[in-house]
């Protein structure tokens, strides 16, 4: 039994059984894999995978259960590899992260550029995605933090760090009644067809409970993915908008009207997501840190080595998040 042939079977279920695909994901040829994948079922003495013809249609059960090893064992290489970066040069390396449309335009490129000015020599990669997707990526082992507001709690194995916490507006043009309003109601703004984030982004869920609470249905006319696109639709007044207050800026978008609704939906928190068992270099805490200066080396470490949910939840219980 091969590494190569653990990694094989792993990337081959990742590309959905596609063995096309992941020879040219990982820059290898198809036969090589699948010649590698049936010697090591008949070391096993069992299939990995059923086929259909030359095609394979799915895992079978033994191989699930193997796949998902050979996935921790890879996952182990990567931290034996990352050790010994570590110790041979500190400030040398990469950092993958996978996160959404909001916070890479809005909330990361201040840290992103000072982490760039303070280390030259690592290299970062910057990947967009669906709440889920991201979660996903992170819990795969296919990036090192995911960062996002929702979808991260999902998956067991990912300890999620709270970041900050932020508010919604509401955005309007100028010559919009809702502007002229000393204070909204819920019901004001249902009252007029909403422009708003797919559901599973960037605190959809928030709002769906508040309207919910209220006994509301809304017209939910429009939903994007990406705050830019929200607010064009807004100026060729197909609705009233409603974005993260952080992506309201005050010079560009200064034909709308951003009016203040945290009292309407409660706060969502963006939170970092992180393998149990990933091995943290230097540089990486540095990362959380800039983004998050309450979660310090000490605070990612004791989070690290919790068990559950709950106790990590407890621990953040009395550090107050700052306010984005």
């Amino acid at each position: 039994m091969k590494l190569q042939q653990l990694r094989y079977i792993w990337e081959v279920s990742k590309n959905n059984l596609n063995v096309s695909a992941t020879a040219e994901s990982i820059y290898t040829s198809q036969p090589g894999i699948s010649k590698q994948i049936r010697i090591l079922e008949d070391e096993l003495g069992i299939p990995v995978f059923t086929r259909n013809g030359k095609h394979l249609t799915s895992m079978t059960p033994a191989g699930e259960k193997i796949i998902e090893i050979a996935g921790e064992m890879l996952m182990q290489v990567e931290n034996i590899k990352n050790i010994a970066n570590e110790y041979c040069n500190q400030s040398k390396g990469s950092l993958s992260i996978a996160t959404t449309h909001t916070q890479a335009r809005y909330a990361l490129p201040t840290v992103i550029k000072q982490f760039m000015q303070d280390l030259p020599d690592v290299s970062l990669d910057i990947q967009q995605g669906t709440p889920v997707q991201i979660a996903e990526m992170v819990s795969q082992g296919k990036v090192d933090l995911a960062i996002a507001t929702e979808a991260i709690e999902l998956f067991d194995n990912l300890i999620m760090l709270p970041c900050y916490s932020w508010d919604r507006c509401i955005l309007v043009p100028k010559s919009h009644p809702l502007s002229k309003l000393d204070q909204i109601s819920l019901s004001d703004v249902a009252s007029y067809p909403l422009i708003t984030y797919v559901f599973g982004f960037t605190g959809r869920s928030k709002l769906d409970e508040a309207f919910t609470s209220e006994k509301l249905s809304p017209n939910v006319a429009l939903t994007a993915v990406d705050a830019d696109v929200i607010k064009t639709y807004v100026r060729l007044g197909l609705g009233v908008g409603i974005v993260a207050r952080m992506a309201y800026d005050e010079k560009t978008d200064d034909d709308l009207v951003a009016i203040d609704a945290s009292h309407l939906f409660s706060s969502s928190v963006t939170k970092i997501g992180i393998r149990k068992d990933t091995f943290l270099r230097g540089y990486m805490y540095e990362f959380i840190c800039l983004f998050a200066p309450h979660l310090t080396k000490d605070v990612i470490n004791k989070a690290m080595e919790l068990k559950n949910h709950d106790d990590i939840n407890a621990l953040f219980e009395n550090i107050s998040l700052p306010q984005f």
